[in-house]
């Protein structure tokens, strides 16, 4: 067993405990590894054993890598930021994207999405806690944003995307995801037109996994526990 193999292990074993401790399905969260700056050996690895899910932060570095591991039936995430000159290269090679967080990008995203593709999955990155330098659409206007988002045939509206600021325990790390999935919940009641599929809360990385599952996480996205430190 590579130590690969053995990391995932833990991570799952990690998912397990914390969706029982919050009375939680194990198979309500799902796990996305983060493989980026990690080459296309340790993908095949985590695949051997048993990961399917991975994302990535830089478009250019993911797309060699989603090329050169073709042969696999793998779904890729895009996690990172957008910029309006890589919208057609994520439009056409990834599954999905989490970091949506304003139309401009949305649009593009849609207006490129190949015909032959389904549409794509997207998610919206939300600054839940107001970090200065972090992306992501303000929570009160996110409402807004998924409305317009929503609207585009091409995109398939999922859910939010946050990455907290790191808190100082676990109750802090906590408080700021219950913000997250309050904001989830609002969106959810709200119904949006062309939003059937608005079922994904990403929250969790490695650092505040239990956290997140507590809060009510959908999908955690963990790099370092599975691949190690980069």
């Amino acid at each position: 067993m590579t130590t690969i193999s053995n990391n995932l292990q833990g991570v799952r074993g990690r998912m397990v405990t914390a969706c029982t401790r919050a009375s939680r399905p194990s198979h309500s969260v799902v796990l996305l590894a983060v493989s980026k700056t990690w080459g296309p050996q340790a993908v095949r690895e985590a695949f051997a054993a048993g990961q399917t899910r991975f994302g990535e932060n830089y478009i250019q570095e993911a797309v060699a890598k989603i090329t050169a591991l073709q042969d696999l039936p793998l779904e890729w995430h895009c996690i990172g930021p957008i910029q309006s000159n890589k919208t057609a290269l994520v439009a056409t090679h990834f599954d999905w994207v989490h970091s949506v967080d304003r139309f401009k990008i949305a649009q593009r995203l849609n207006d490129q999405r190949p015909i032959d593709l389904p549409p794509l999955n997207v998610c919206l990155q939300v600054n839940v806690d107001g970090g200065e330098n972090k992306s992501g659409v303000p929570p009160a206007e996110t409402l807004a944003l998924a409305i317009q988002v929503a609207a585009l045939p091409r995109l398939c509206l999922r859910g939010l995307m946050v990455i907290p600021e790191p808190a100082a325990d676990y109750a802090g790390q906590l408080a700021v995801c219950a913000q997250a999935k309050a904001l989830f919940d609002e969106i959810v009641a709200a119904a949006v037109p062309g939003a059937p599929h608005f079922d994904t809360l990403s929250m969790g990385m490695t650092t505040d996994l239990e956290a997140a599952v507590a809060a009510g996480s959908t999908m955690v996205r963990v790099g370092t526990a599975i691949f190690g430190v980069r």
